[in-house]
Protein backbone atom coordinates (compact mmCIF):
# COMPACT_ATOMS: atom_id res chain seq x y z
CA UNK A 1 0.00 0.00 0.00
CA UNK A 2 1.32 3.47 -0.26
CA UNK A 3 2.27 5.60 2.46
CA UNK A 4 0.23 8.65 3.30
CA UNK A 5 0.61 11.65 5.04
CA UNK A 6 -2.72 12.73 6.12
CA UNK A 7 -4.04 16.62 7.42
CA UNK A 8 -6.33 16.17 10.13
CA UNK A 9 -8.54 19.37 11.40
CA UNK A 10 -10.53 17.90 14.72
CA UNK A 11 -12.60 21.71 14.75
CA UNK A 12 -12.99 21.18 11.34
CA UNK A 13 -14.65 17.53 10.75
CA UNK A 14 -18.74 18.58 10.74
CA UNK A 15 -19.94 21.02 8.15
CA UNK A 16 -21.83 24.41 9.47
CA UNK A 17 -24.91 26.01 7.52
CA UNK A 18 -23.23 28.86 7.23
CA UNK A 19 -20.36 27.35 5.20
CA UNK A 20 -17.73 28.84 7.16
CA UNK A 21 -15.90 25.28 7.80
CA UNK A 22 -15.87 24.39 4.50
CA UNK A 23 -14.03 27.83 3.75
CA UNK A 24 -11.97 26.91 6.44
CA UNK A 25 -11.06 24.02 5.05
CA UNK A 26 -10.34 24.87 1.89
CA UNK A 27 -7.86 27.42 3.00
CA UNK A 28 -6.12 24.00 4.68
CA UNK A 29 -5.69 22.14 1.63
CA UNK A 30 -4.57 24.96 -0.34
CA UNK A 31 -2.07 25.43 1.95
CA UNK A 32 -1.01 21.61 1.51
CA UNK A 33 -0.87 21.62 -1.81
CA UNK A 34 1.71 24.23 -1.79
CA UNK A 35 3.82 21.24 -0.28
CA UNK A 36 2.63 18.57 -2.91
CA UNK A 37 -0.57 18.71 -5.27
CA UNK A 38 -1.52 15.60 -5.23
CA UNK A 39 -3.91 15.90 -2.04
CA UNK A 40 -7.01 14.04 -1.89
CA UNK A 41 -9.94 15.34 0.20
CA UNK A 42 -10.70 11.95 1.99
CA UNK A 43 -14.03 14.38 4.01
CA UNK A 44 -14.60 17.77 5.48
CA UNK A 45 -11.39 18.29 7.83
CA UNK A 46 -9.21 15.29 6.71
CA UNK A 47 -6.95 15.06 3.83
CA UNK A 48 -4.46 12.86 2.57
CA UNK A 49 -0.95 12.87 0.00
CA UNK A 50 1.82 10.74 -1.18
CA UNK A 51 4.55 10.97 0.83
CA UNK A 52 7.07 9.52 -1.40
CA UNK A 53 7.68 12.23 -3.92
CA UNK A 54 7.72 15.14 -1.46
CA UNK A 55 10.36 13.32 0.56
CA UNK A 56 12.28 13.27 -1.71
CA UNK A 57 12.37 16.54 -2.34
CA UNK A 58 12.72 18.29 0.80
CA UNK A 59 14.98 15.97 2.55
CA UNK A 60 12.97 13.26 4.07
CA UNK A 61 9.19 12.63 5.75
CA UNK A 62 9.43 15.05 8.76
CA UNK A 63 10.98 17.69 7.27
CA UNK A 64 7.63 17.25 5.22
CA UNK A 65 5.44 16.72 8.19
CA UNK A 66 6.72 19.62 9.61
CA UNK A 67 6.32 22.00 6.71
CA UNK A 68 2.71 20.83 5.97
CA UNK A 69 1.87 21.31 10.15
CA UNK A 70 3.02 24.99 9.84
CA UNK A 71 1.12 25.89 6.67
CA UNK A 72 -1.86 23.94 7.61
CA UNK A 73 -2.14 25.68 11.36
CA UNK A 74 -1.32 28.90 9.63
CA UNK A 75 -4.29 28.67 7.51
CA UNK A 76 -6.71 27.69 10.29
CA UNK A 77 -5.55 30.18 12.06
CA UNK A 78 -6.18 32.33 9.21
CA UNK A 79 -9.85 31.19 9.05
CA UNK A 80 -10.94 31.02 12.25
CA UNK A 81 -12.56 33.82 12.76
CA UNK A 82 -14.98 32.88 10.09
CA UNK A 83 -15.86 29.60 12.20
CA UNK A 84 -18.07 30.21 14.96
CA UNK A 85 -16.04 29.21 18.03
CA UNK A 86 -13.42 29.99 16.16
CA UNK A 87 -10.31 28.98 18.70
CA UNK A 88 -11.61 25.52 18.71
CA UNK A 89 -10.63 24.83 15.09
CA UNK A 90 -7.07 25.86 15.35
CA UNK A 91 -4.98 22.16 16.22
CA UNK A 92 -4.15 20.59 13.19
CA UNK A 93 -3.04 16.71 13.37
CA UNK A 94 -0.37 15.21 11.17
CA UNK A 95 0.61 11.92 10.56
CA UNK A 96 2.04 8.90 8.20
CA UNK A 97 1.17 5.43 7.27
CA UNK A 98 0.08 2.88 4.66
CA UNK A 99 -3.83 3.15 3.59
CA UNK A 100 -5.57 5.70 4.32
CA UNK A 101 -7.28 4.28 7.54
CA UNK A 102 -3.94 4.34 9.43
CA UNK A 103 -2.43 7.40 8.15
CA UNK A 104 -5.70 8.74 10.03
CA UNK A 105 -5.21 7.10 12.75
CA UNK A 106 -1.47 7.79 12.55
CA UNK A 107 -2.85 11.82 12.54
CA UNK A 108 -5.04 11.62 15.73
CA UNK A 109 -1.83 10.38 17.27
CA UNK A 110 0.95 12.51 15.74
CA UNK A 111 2.66 9.23 14.79
CA UNK A 112 5.36 8.54 11.53
CA UNK A 113 4.72 5.13 11.37
CA UNK A 114 7.70 3.13 10.02
CA UNK A 115 7.45 1.62 6.49
CA UNK A 116 6.04 -2.00 6.87
CA UNK A 117 4.73 -1.23 10.61
CA UNK A 118 1.22 -0.15 9.88
CA UNK A 119 -0.09 -3.61 11.04
CA UNK A 120 1.92 -3.57 14.20
CA UNK A 121 1.04 0.63 14.81
CA UNK A 122 -2.66 -0.78 14.60
CA UNK A 123 -2.55 -3.62 16.28
CA UNK A 124 -3.57 -1.76 20.02
CA UNK A 125 -6.62 -0.10 18.79
CA UNK A 126 -9.52 -0.77 19.97
CA UNK A 127 -12.28 -2.12 17.08
CA UNK A 128 -14.24 1.06 17.93
CA UNK A 129 -12.43 2.78 15.87
CA UNK A 130 -13.57 0.65 12.64
CA UNK A 131 -16.91 2.51 13.11
CA UNK A 132 -18.98 -0.39 13.28
CA UNK A 133 -20.57 -0.73 16.70
CA UNK A 134 -22.54 -3.91 16.09
CA UNK A 135 -19.44 -5.50 14.91
CA UNK A 136 -17.60 -4.44 17.98
CA UNK A 137 -20.20 -5.54 20.67
CA UNK A 138 -20.22 -8.93 19.02
CA UNK A 139 -16.36 -9.42 19.14
CA UNK A 140 -16.19 -8.29 22.54
CA UNK A 141 -18.47 -10.81 23.71
CA UNK A 142 -16.19 -13.28 22.67
CA UNK A 143 -13.32 -11.46 24.14
CA UNK A 144 -12.12 -9.59 20.94
CA UNK A 145 -11.01 -6.26 21.71
CA UNK A 146 -8.19 -4.60 19.67
CA UNK A 147 -7.71 -4.87 15.79
CA UNK A 148 -4.51 -7.04 16.37
CA UNK A 149 -6.51 -9.48 17.85
CA UNK A 150 -9.01 -9.63 15.57
CA UNK A 151 -6.42 -9.91 13.14
CA UNK A 152 -5.27 -12.57 14.71
CA UNK A 153 -8.69 -14.52 13.49
CA UNK A 154 -8.46 -16.71 10.11
CA UNK A 155 -10.45 -14.87 7.00
CA UNK A 156 -12.08 -17.65 6.45
CA UNK A 157 -14.29 -17.67 9.92
CA UNK A 158 -14.65 -14.01 9.52
CA UNK A 159 -16.65 -14.18 6.54
CA UNK A 160 -19.29 -17.25 8.00
CA UNK A 161 -19.80 -14.92 10.64
CA UNK A 162 -19.94 -11.89 9.93
CA UNK A 163 -20.19 -11.16 6.32
CA UNK A 164 -18.79 -9.10 3.88
CA UNK A 165 -18.52 -5.45 6.42
CA UNK A 166 -16.57 -8.21 8.80
CA UNK A 167 -14.52 -9.21 5.72
CA UNK A 168 -13.92 -5.71 4.93
CA UNK A 169 -12.99 -4.34 8.13
CA UNK A 170 -10.51 -7.30 9.14
CA UNK A 171 -8.41 -6.32 5.73
CA UNK A 172 -7.98 -2.83 7.18
CA UNK A 173 -7.14 -4.63 10.69
CA UNK A 174 -4.49 -6.88 9.17
CA UNK A 175 -3.08 -4.03 7.11
CA UNK A 176 -4.58 -5.46 3.91
CA UNK A 177 -6.22 -2.92 2.99
CA UNK A 178 -6.11 0.81 3.64
CA UNK A 179 -9.31 1.57 2.74
CA UNK A 180 -11.90 1.51 5.31
CA UNK A 181 -16.27 1.68 3.93
CA UNK A 182 -17.41 5.07 4.75
CA UNK A 183 -14.43 6.63 6.01
CA UNK A 184 -14.29 9.03 3.14
CA UNK A 185 -17.21 11.05 1.97
CA UNK A 186 -16.82 11.39 -2.12
CA UNK A 187 -19.04 14.99 -2.01
CA UNK A 188 -16.68 16.87 0.25
CA UNK A 189 -14.19 16.85 -2.93
CA UNK A 190 -17.22 18.17 -5.38
CA UNK A 191 -18.44 20.88 -2.66
CA UNK A 192 -14.79 22.16 -2.75
CA UNK A 193 -14.18 22.23 -5.90
CA UNK A 194 -17.57 24.32 -6.38
CA UNK A 195 -16.70 26.33 -3.67
CA UNK A 196 -13.30 26.92 -5.53
CA UNK A 197 -15.09 27.17 -9.05
CA UNK A 198 -18.50 28.84 -9.09
CA UNK A 199 -20.43 28.35 -11.87
CA UNK A 200 -20.95 31.57 -14.12
CA UNK A 201 -24.48 33.02 -13.39
CA UNK A 202 -26.95 32.37 -15.89
CA UNK A 203 -27.45 34.80 -19.18
CA UNK A 204 -31.46 35.11 -18.54
CA UNK A 205 -31.86 38.71 -17.35
CA UNK A 206 -35.57 39.55 -15.91
CA UNK A 207 -37.96 41.63 -17.74
CA UNK A 208 -40.94 43.67 -18.03
CA UNK A 209 -42.84 41.67 -20.47
CA UNK A 210 -42.60 38.47 -21.00
CA UNK A 211 -39.24 36.76 -21.06
CA UNK A 212 -37.88 35.99 -17.66
CA UNK A 213 -39.18 36.82 -14.68
CA UNK A 214 -36.55 37.84 -11.33
CA UNK A 215 -38.01 34.73 -9.91
CA UNK A 216 -36.85 32.68 -13.29
CA UNK A 217 -33.59 34.02 -12.68
CA UNK A 218 -33.45 33.07 -8.89
CA UNK A 219 -34.36 29.86 -9.79
CA UNK A 220 -31.66 29.26 -12.58
CA UNK A 221 -29.02 30.31 -9.91
CA UNK A 222 -30.37 28.11 -7.71
CA UNK A 223 -29.66 25.34 -10.31
CA UNK A 224 -26.48 26.56 -11.48
CA UNK A 225 -25.54 25.70 -8.09
CA UNK A 226 -26.94 22.68 -7.39
CA UNK A 227 -25.22 21.30 -10.37
CA UNK A 228 -21.57 22.45 -9.55
CA UNK A 229 -22.21 20.53 -6.35
CA UNK A 230 -23.85 17.03 -7.82
CA UNK A 231 -22.34 17.53 -11.21
CA UNK A 232 -24.32 18.24 -14.63
CA UNK A 233 -26.30 14.67 -14.31
CA UNK A 234 -27.60 16.50 -10.86
CA UNK A 235 -30.36 18.49 -12.34
CA UNK A 236 -32.27 16.88 -15.16
CA UNK A 237 -35.31 18.29 -17.41
CA UNK A 238 -37.80 17.26 -19.64
CA UNK A 239 -37.58 17.85 -23.27
CA UNK A 240 -39.90 17.27 -25.97
CA UNK A 241 -38.80 15.16 -28.89
CA UNK A 242 -40.27 13.22 -31.88
CA UNK A 243 -42.01 9.49 -30.95
CA UNK A 244 -44.84 7.49 -30.96
CA UNK A 245 -45.80 6.59 -27.41
CA UNK A 246 -46.29 8.97 -24.99
CA UNK A 247 -43.24 7.98 -23.19
CA UNK A 248 -41.09 8.05 -26.11
CA UNK A 249 -41.97 12.18 -26.64
CA UNK A 250 -40.56 13.21 -23.00
CA UNK A 251 -36.50 12.94 -22.98
CA UNK A 252 -34.60 13.73 -19.85
CA UNK A 253 -31.48 15.67 -20.08
CA UNK A 254 -29.03 17.95 -18.03
CA UNK A 255 -30.90 21.22 -16.99
CA UNK A 256 -29.06 24.41 -18.92
CA UNK A 257 -29.76 28.11 -18.55
CA UNK A 258 -28.54 28.91 -21.46
CA UNK A 259 -30.41 26.13 -23.81
CA UNK A 260 -33.48 26.45 -21.81
CA UNK A 261 -32.93 30.32 -22.71
CA UNK A 262 -32.53 29.81 -26.29
CA UNK A 263 -34.64 27.06 -26.74
CA UNK A 264 -38.04 27.53 -28.61
CA UNK A 265 -41.49 25.35 -26.45
CA UNK A 266 -42.67 25.13 -30.04
CA UNK A 267 -43.08 21.48 -31.62
CA UNK A 268 -43.97 22.61 -34.78
CA UNK A 269 -40.81 21.99 -36.35
CA UNK A 270 -41.33 18.16 -35.21
CA UNK A 271 -41.44 15.74 -38.48
CA UNK A 272 -44.65 13.52 -38.53
CA UNK A 273 -43.90 10.02 -36.86
CA UNK A 274 -45.71 7.58 -38.41
CA UNK A 275 -48.02 5.87 -35.91
CA UNK A 276 -47.74 8.49 -33.40
CA UNK A 277 -51.01 8.85 -31.00
CA UNK A 278 -52.77 12.46 -31.88
CA UNK A 279 -53.06 15.02 -29.38
CA UNK A 280 -53.98 15.67 -26.35
CA UNK A 281 -51.26 14.28 -24.41
CA UNK A 282 -52.17 12.03 -21.73
CA UNK A 283 -52.44 13.09 -17.98
CA UNK A 284 -50.27 9.99 -16.52
CA UNK A 285 -47.64 7.99 -18.45
CA UNK A 286 -47.53 4.12 -16.89
CA UNK A 287 -43.89 3.55 -15.71
CA UNK A 288 -45.32 -0.25 -14.72
CA UNK A 289 -47.70 -0.81 -17.28
CA UNK A 290 -50.86 -2.66 -15.92
CA UNK A 291 -52.25 -5.27 -17.85
CA UNK A 292 -55.76 -5.33 -18.96
CA UNK A 293 -58.22 -7.39 -20.91
CA UNK A 294 -60.27 -6.15 -23.78
CA UNK A 295 -63.39 -8.36 -25.31
CA UNK A 296 -65.99 -7.40 -27.30
CA UNK A 297 -70.18 -7.44 -27.30
CA UNK A 298 -69.98 -11.73 -27.44
CA UNK A 299 -67.17 -11.40 -24.79
CA UNK A 300 -64.07 -12.69 -27.20
CA UNK A 301 -60.67 -10.97 -26.84
CA UNK A 302 -60.61 -8.27 -29.13
CA UNK A 303 -57.36 -8.60 -30.75
CA UNK A 304 -55.08 -6.46 -33.57
CA UNK A 305 -54.84 -8.27 -37.11
CA UNK A 306 -51.40 -7.92 -38.87
CA UNK A 307 -53.13 -5.57 -41.09
CA UNK A 308 -53.70 -2.97 -37.82
CA UNK A 309 -57.38 -3.97 -38.10
CA UNK A 310 -59.35 -4.61 -34.91
CA UNK A 311 -61.26 -8.53 -34.45
CA UNK A 312 -64.24 -7.07 -33.48
CA UNK A 313 -65.63 -4.09 -31.70
CA UNK A 314 -64.17 -3.12 -28.18
CA UNK A 315 -67.44 -3.29 -25.37
CA UNK A 316 -66.07 -3.58 -22.22
CA UNK A 317 -62.18 -3.28 -20.17
CA UNK A 318 -60.86 -4.85 -17.40
CA UNK A 319 -57.67 -3.65 -16.05
CA UNK A 320 -55.82 -5.29 -13.37
CA UNK A 321 -57.75 -8.04 -12.77
CA UNK A 322 -60.20 -5.47 -11.44
CA UNK A 323 -64.37 -4.89 -12.81
CA UNK A 324 -65.52 -4.75 -15.70
CA UNK A 325 -66.21 -1.63 -17.67
CA UNK A 326 -68.52 -0.38 -20.36
CA UNK A 327 -66.22 1.47 -23.15
CA UNK A 328 -68.57 4.06 -24.35
CA UNK A 329 -66.21 5.23 -27.29
CA UNK A 330 -63.26 4.32 -28.48
CA UNK A 331 -60.45 5.91 -31.36
CA UNK A 332 -57.94 3.44 -33.36
CA UNK A 333 -56.03 1.77 -33.70
CA UNK A 334 -52.68 2.97 -34.52
CA UNK A 335 -50.29 0.16 -35.30
CA UNK A 336 -46.72 0.47 -35.68
CA UNK A 337 -43.41 -1.96 -36.73
CA UNK A 338 -40.30 -0.61 -35.26
CA UNK A 339 -36.75 -1.98 -36.56
CA UNK A 340 -38.28 -4.86 -39.08
CA UNK A 341 -35.03 -4.88 -40.21
CA UNK A 342 -33.28 -6.64 -36.80
CA UNK A 343 -34.33 -9.46 -35.21
CA UNK A 344 -35.59 -7.79 -32.23
CA UNK A 345 -37.70 -5.94 -34.12
CA UNK A 346 -41.36 -5.04 -32.09
CA UNK A 347 -44.71 -4.46 -33.51
CA UNK A 348 -47.21 -3.00 -31.28
CA UNK A 349 -50.86 -1.18 -31.98
CA UNK A 350 -52.18 1.53 -29.40
CA UNK A 351 -55.83 1.98 -28.80
CA UNK A 352 -57.87 4.90 -26.84
CA UNK A 353 -60.42 4.13 -24.84
CA UNK A 354 -62.97 5.60 -22.60
CA UNK A 355 -65.41 4.21 -20.05
CA UNK A 356 -67.18 5.70 -17.04
CA UNK A 357 -65.34 9.28 -16.68
CA UNK A 358 -61.99 7.74 -17.73
CA UNK A 359 -60.11 7.67 -20.89
CA UNK A 360 -57.03 5.35 -21.60
CA UNK A 361 -54.61 4.74 -23.68
CA UNK A 362 -53.78 0.95 -24.43
CA UNK A 363 -51.22 -1.15 -26.14
CA UNK A 364 -51.04 -4.54 -27.31
CA UNK A 365 -47.95 -6.14 -28.02
CA UNK A 366 -47.51 -10.27 -28.67
CA UNK A 367 -51.73 -9.96 -28.02
CA UNK A 368 -51.66 -9.26 -24.11
CA UNK A 369 -53.34 -5.70 -23.97
CA UNK A 370 -51.58 -3.00 -21.66
CA UNK A 371 -52.38 0.18 -20.15
CA UNK A 372 -49.78 2.71 -21.34
CA UNK A 373 -51.65 5.66 -19.89
CA UNK A 374 -54.39 7.60 -18.72
CA UNK A 375 -55.47 11.00 -19.91
CA UNK A 376 -57.53 11.85 -16.96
Amino acid sequence: MERLLAVRCPGLIEEDESGGVLRAFDRVVAAVEASCPWVTVVRTGICTLPIRGPARYFGGEHAVVDLVTAAAVEAVEAAAEAVEGGSSVEAVEVGIAEGTFAAVLAARTGTIVEPGGTTAFLAPFPLAVLGERDLADVLARLGITTLGAFAALPERHVLGRFGATGVACHAVATGRSGNLPGLADPGAGRRLHALRHPPPPPDRQPGFWGGASEADARAAQVLTRVQGLLGPDGVLTARLQGGRSPAERARDVPWSARSRAGRSGGTGSQPPWPGAIPPPAPLLVHRDRPAAELVGLDGTAVAVSGRGVLSGEPARLSVAGGPWERIAAWAGPWPTEERWWTRGHRRTARLQVVTAGTARLLVVERGSWQVEATYG
